[in-house]
């Protein structure tokens, strides 16, 4: 349910919840949610909660029932809840093979708005600038398939949730995109400018820092599992790369030739559902001899 609703429910479930109870909730914001539970006096039970897990897709149909292993489990809990309902339900969130991370409710707000809120933001205003920028002919369209369509992936979530998101976290995510702005505008000047040596800071600063951060699908936005592998152009040829992973009981979640390589290796990517198929798919590709790139 959009984050509002969950809010909305906690007056009907006050006078449901006994004083032994955990109450606790998945939202990706929660500031308003805990401060209504203030206002309503419910401060001993609450321990909010977040799911670090999931993907651009929504319902029930895209459900998984390992969907938050070695996933990060942010748990917020009121200043009021005992210690020991605190620990109890960081062991519950671990024995679901989540990793549980206890954080203030107003620190959770700002790092998500920054690492989480605003790329939704960015992919979404990039992919409409696209789309209002466009040639007649689509030629814009046709040629972002492979990396632009990488970058701006989570613009196909869901338009609810992230209306309600940005309604709820609304003061932290003006403030982070009003430093981004600032951060484009520098970047603006320095082309500009033609000032060489900035940009190249600008791109070092951003390769270095992004390479420094750990290869884990445990964040905020889900990595994708995804080989790309160099084939030649010819009948079958996908076939048997599909015949090959299929015969080893590895599942394809979607497969097909990259047309705009210039930010890409390999012709083909395949994409999996989880990563121990994409290592174990480019792991047997290779023992065919095929050239695997690993993202």
């Amino acid at each position: 349910a959009p984050v509002s609703c969950n809010t909305a429910y906690l007056s009907q479930l006050k006078e449901l919840v006994g004083k032994d109870c955990i109450l606790t909730d998945v939202g990706s914001v929660k500031t308003s949610i805990h401060e209504e539970i203030i206002s309503l006096g419910m401060e001993e039970c609450f321990i909010g909660g977040h799911p670090m897990a999931g993907s651009e897709k929504s319902g029930f149909a895209n459900s998984k029932a390992h969907l938050i292993e070695n996933a990060y489990y942010i748990l917020t809990p009121s200043a009021k809840v005992p210690e020991e309902k605190v620990e109890g339900y960081r062991q519950f969130v671990s024995s679901l093979k989540a990793i549980p991370i206890v954080l203030d409710y107003k620190e959770h707000d700002l790092i998500t708005g920054t690492i989480s809120h605003l790329p939704h933001i960015i992919a979404a205003s990039l992919v409409n600038f696209v789309h209002d920028t466009d040639t007649e002919d689509g030629l814009m369209k046709a040629l972002a398939a492979g990396g632009f369509k990488d970058i701006t992936r989570i613009a196909s979530s869901s338009p609810v949730m992230w209306q309600q998101i940005c309604l709820k976290n609304s003061r932290n995510i003006s403030h982070i995109l009003a430093g981004y702005i600032h951060a484009l505008e520098r970047a603006k000047q320095a082309v500009d400018l033609g000032d060489e040596g900035a940009l190249y800071s600008m791109f070092e600063s951003s390769r270095d820092y992004r390479d420094s951060m750990p290869n884990s699908s445990a964040g905020p936005i889900k990595k994708q599992f995804a080989i790309y592998c160099d084939i030649i152009d010819e009948a079958g040829g996908i076939a048997t790369i599909a015949t090959i992973l299929a015969s080893n009981n590895i599942n394809i979640k979607n497969i097909g030739i990259i047309h705009n390589r210039e930010f890409e290796e390999g012709v083909l990517r395949i994409e999996f559902y989880e990563e121990d198929a994409s290592a174990k798919a480019a792991a047997l590709l290779q023992k065919y001899r095929y050239v695997v790139y690993e993202t």
